[in-house]
Order: C-alpha cells, then structure tokens, then sequence
C-alpha cells in the first residue's frame, strides 16, 4: 500500500501494490450502481484507457493547475505566489498543456500542500478527483490515494461509490451518455464529445 512519509518534509510515496481489477471486482462495482458491467467499462476505457496504473505502477493520475489554484486561493492564499511561479497553478483550464506526466508537478505542488495537491488531480481508473474523497467513501483524500496505490478492485469500489453519492446511477443504467458526461466529466464535456466516446466504448465492449 502507499503510505506517507513519516519524516516531515518528505514527499508522499504513491506506488502500492498495483493489483488489477478482478472480475468479481468489476461486477462488485457494476452491481452497486446497478448498471451492466460493459457500460462500467464503457466509462474506464475513456477515462483511463482501461489500465488505473501507469508504468511505473503508479495510479494513474492528471493533476489540474486550474483547480489548485482556486483552491490555493480560497485555503492558502499566501502559496499561491509560490505555485503561481513554479507553474503548477494558473486560474483557467487549457491555458497550458498537461505534461506527459503529471506526478512531476505533483510532487512539487505536495510540498506546498499536501492536501490541496491530492485534492486538485484526478486518480485511478475512475478519475476521480482527490476532492471527491469523500463520496468515494474516504476520510481525507491521503486514504483515497493509499487504496487505489493498492489495487484497481479499490479503485472500482470509490468510482461506484461516487457514482452513487452523485445521483449518476440512473443515468449509467440507462446508458444515458450526455446526461451522465455532464455529471461526471462536467458541463464542458460536449466539448470532447465525451458522451459519443463513451457510447462507441460500449458498443465496443457488447460487440
């Protein structure tokens, strides 16, 4: 499992165990939402190309300058100076490119808040933002990130579960794809056509 570094100062360690999702993992997910099972994949191949982990055996993992900066903003205004020249906050999304790795800026943005930073990236095979801890069925989002360092079965468990708490049940079930981008994805989703790629994944996943 992560865990956090006992010393002070010392950066948060994200490699766990890094087990895959298991069948039972995955139709565990799909009951709790009440939805089919191909449609929950639907929703893990366009978010996260079907894999929670990266190469490095890492969660998968986007951090959002635009969103650490309002939270600086509004939390820890003093740091924003900080993280405003460090490049790793700025106060609209698309004003730069994400890098081909997040962790990186990340890393940098822990040493100035660990928990803004956890808050502000989008783990696993779900995306969820750290923000989101709590719907996901997590105390802080440090726990959040320490269950999906330790296998996809927990990533699945907070992705169905945040599901739930958002109201998005239905809509997943039904396969109503616009209405659920925009609960999950954002207002903005169209934008990506994010509801015709997940449409195309599950005519992909029940060809």
């Amino acid at each position: 499992m992560a865990e956090a570094a006992e010393e002070e100062g010392e950066a948060m360690i994200f490699t766990g165990a890094a087990l895959p999702r298991s069948p039972q993992g995955l139709a565990a997910a799909a009951a709790k939402i009440g939805c089919e099972p191909a449609a929950l994949q639907a929703v893990l191949s366009v978010e996260a190309a079907g894999s929670g982990f990266d190469a490095l055996k890492r969660p998968k993992m986007l951090f959002e300058p635009h969103i650490f900066y309002g939270l600086l903003e509004r939390h820890e205004a003093s740091k924003l100076g900080a993280a405003v020249k460090a490049r790793i906050a700025y106060p609209k999304w698309g004003m730069r490119p994400y890098p081909k790795d997040s962790y990186p800026h990340l890393t940098q943005a822990v040493a100035l808040d660990e928990t803004l930073a956890l808050d502000s990236a989008s783990w696993g095979l779900g995306q969820l933002l750290g923000q989101n801890f709590a719907k996901a069925g997590y105390a802080s989002p440090q726990a959040m990130v320490t269950a999906f360092a330790g296998g996809e079965d927990a990533q699945l468990t907070g992705m169905a579960a945040f599901i739930v708490k958002s109201g998005l049940a239905d809509e997943l079930r039904d396969k109503r794809w616009a209405a659920f981008a925009r609960g999950y994805n954002g207002p903005a989703y169209a934008r990506n056509h994010y509801d015709t790629k997940l449409a195309t994944a599950y005519a992909k996943a029940t060809a």
